[in-house]
């Protein structure tokens, strides 16, 4: 069975000589499970066979997923991941085309915590960088995104993953835009791009650019002569570079005399470049001739490790999305046509708001995106639509939405604790430090419900125990059972249970370790938005739409709302739904200052009606009709 499919891992031998991060709790990360995913919606057609993919989920699944299909097969890999900034990211929510609501008609909700502790944010970096690693091919390359806060740690782990010796550069992207003043400190202005090869074989493409401040001075210094047209020019010396003459290049001119160590091209060439207009001739014959460099062919300076010339997305930015931490698509041009050919499959794990695949489109790449992120997933679903549409068929634009380890289970930690504990009958614990509740005489505690549950995941709980209480029933009865433990949780480390055991050997205690996937695939959440859809006059119409948690986040009652299609970011429809994929051949995805229609004509072949409508929090409501 798939699920108990496992992978292991090279294990890189230290390098003596250099120095290795360690951290409390560091753990060898030397093997994986395979993790399930479900195919859940379907936009546009396959390109050569190919579908590129979005997976919903903990990306330390996803990429256990990914060993079985893409293992050595990635050729370029970009992360953004969190920076341990200790913030936490919101973005504005604000009902489309406002007219006379209150002022509660706006409000900032939280996208996600970059909040940890050092020692986490070390081995959750640690693990997905091995997993990273085994996911490239062997001319890929990996570059990691990070500022201030932990980027001389991050290199620390970078050199144990990928090898000192696979190290190419440390970028440092200086922001146009975004400055900042601090009274008690110089205001960052740069973020750290590491990039690291999988091998030394890696791609590499120099490109090179007119717009850094350096190039821009250079172009107003040299390029000041006029071909008598309007085109401006440069004069640059065709001078044999060599440090010893070159007895081919050594010949006279048009009467003018060779340099020293002959000129920088032979006389084949310079008769083509003269025939071209290329050439410039002093009147006086003892001056040397000037090839002449125009700026409408300049193709400008090589590109170095000091990038500041690309812009900050800011609010008026034409791509700007309202979402956290965005990164400008030239910045993501930058990288994929510098590392990767047409064709080839990019990777961005921490996907956000999908700059990355939205590029990698755009630039005839194949791509693979992954986040823990509902907003993200639809943020992504929404870009990656429109910008298919102004795309030809030469470009990869078909695309998949995967679930992984049904991760849509459980994407809201406190309803799936309280869904937990209503299916299985959990006595609940109200006022417990250290369990969430008792079942036929086991104490229960319910894991993260969001991800995997990790032997980092056992900290609190052991931090917690009730040890005097062990020691006493110890004491009383030295060979019973002093615990029932019960550890629910939405898929573990294998050897999570043996961990707990050995670290508790000191007492005699029972552990059971319960795999909500596995053992109750029958939970449902309940709905927190509802519709009124009716099928009149050969339409589907949508009358009414209550999405019920942005309602209550803005303070408003259902007849507040002016018009319903205020609350709603996309409406997609799948005429043919098969029961289990959504393949819209609706996509209504309004502009900024527009409203979906709410009105759509049933086509002759439709059969099974399926539409998902989406709110201003990302959140959908999917009905058959």
């Amino acid at each position: 069975m798939d699920g108990q499919i496992s992978f292991t891992f090279e294990q890189r031998q230290p390098i003596k000589g250099y120095p290795e991060l360690h951290w409390t709790g560091k753990r060898p990360y030397t093997s994986t499970q395979y993790y399930p995913a479900q195919l859940k919606e379907s936009y546009g057609e396959p390109k050569d066979g190919w579908m590129n993919k979005i997976f919903w989920g903990d990306n330390l699944q996803v990429m256990s997923h990914m060993l079985k299909e893409y293992r050595g097969k990635i050729d370029l890999v970009y992360i953004d991941p969190p920076f341990d900034s200790k913030a936490d990211y919101k973005k504005t929510i604000e009902i489309k085309k406002k007219k006379t609501f209150s002022d509660m008609s706006a409000f900032e909700e939280k996208q996600y915590s970059d909040i940890w502790t050092n020692d986490e944010y070390m081995q959750f970096m640690y693990e997905r960088l091995i997993l990273i690693r085994d996911l490239l091919c062997e001319t890929g390359s990996l570059y990691l995104h990070c500022d201030y806060h932990r980027s001389h740690y991050l290199r620390c782990i970078l050199d144990e993953v990928f090898g000192s010796n696979n190290f190419i550069n440390e970028i440092i992207w200086k922001r146009r835009g975004g400055a900042l003043n601090n009274s008690k400190s110089f205001g960052q202005l740069t973020d750290t791009i590491l990039l690291y090869g999988k091998t030394s074989m890696y791609k590499f493409k120099q490109i090179r650019t007119k717009d850094t401040p350096e190039t821009q001075e250079y172009i107003k210094q040299r390029f000041v002569y006029d071909d008598g047209d309007g085109r401006l020019y440069s004069r640059d010396p065709v001078t044999n570079p060599s440090s010893t003459p070159t007895p081919s290049l050594i010949y006279e001119y048009k009467g003018y005399q060779p340099p020293e160590k002959g000129w920088a091209f032979s006389y084949e060439t310079m008769v083509e470049w003269d025939n071209k207009g290329k050439l410039y001739f002093p009147a006086n014959k003892s001056q040397r001739i000037r090839r002449k460099t125009f700026l409408d062919e300049y193709e400008g300076q090589p590109v170095q490790n000091l990038w500041g010339d690309i812009y900050v997305i800011n609010s008026q930015a034409r791509e700007a999305l309202n979402y956290p931490t965005q990164k400008p698509e030239a910045l993501l041009e930058r990288i994929i046509n510098t590392s990767s050919d047409e064709g080839d499959v990019v990777f961005d794990c921490f996907m956000g708001s999908g700059t990355t695949q939205a590029v990698a489109m755009k630039l005839g790449r194949r791509f693979i995106g992954a986040d823990i992120n509902l907003s993200a997933i639809q943020t992504t679903t929404k870009r990656l639509i429109t910008a298919s549409n102004d795309l030809d068929n030469t470009k990869y634009t078909g695309f998949e939405i995967y679930n992984v380890n049904n991760y849509d289970f459980f994407r809201n930690p406190v309803e799936a604790k309280e869904l937990i504990i209503d299916a299985l009958g959990i006595q609940k614990f109200d006022s417990s430090t250290v369990y969430d509740g008792e079942l036929d005489g086991w104490m229960v505690k319910i894991m993260p419900t969001n991800r995997i549950a990790t032997k980092a995941d056992l900290e609190e709980l052991k931090a917690n125990l009730p040890y005097h209480t062990f020691e006493k029933r110890k004491e009383e009865n030295p060979n019973g059972v002093v615990e029932k433990i019960k550890i629910i949780c939405m898929g573990h480390e294998a050897d999570l249970k043996a961990s707990l055991e050995q670290e508790l050997s000191s007492y005699n205690l029972e552990i059971e370790i319960v795999d909500i996937l596995r053992d109750k695939k029958d939970l449902q959440f309940k709905r927190e938005a509802d519709a009124n859809v009716v099928k009149e006059n050969n339409q589907i119409i949508i009358k009414e739409f209550y999405p019920m948690n942005l309602l209550q986040k803005l303070s408003m009652q259902k007849e507040s709302v002016e018009d319903w299609r205020q609350l709603v970011e996309s409406i997609y429809i799948d005429w043919n739904y098969d029961g289990q994929t959504m393949r819209p051949t609706i996509c209504d995805i309004p502009a900024k200052d527009e409203l979906v229609s709410g009105i759509y004509k049933i086509p002759a072949s439709a059969d099974k009606i399926k539409i998902k409508i989406t709110d201003l929090l990302s959140e959908s409501l999917e009905l058959e009709v």
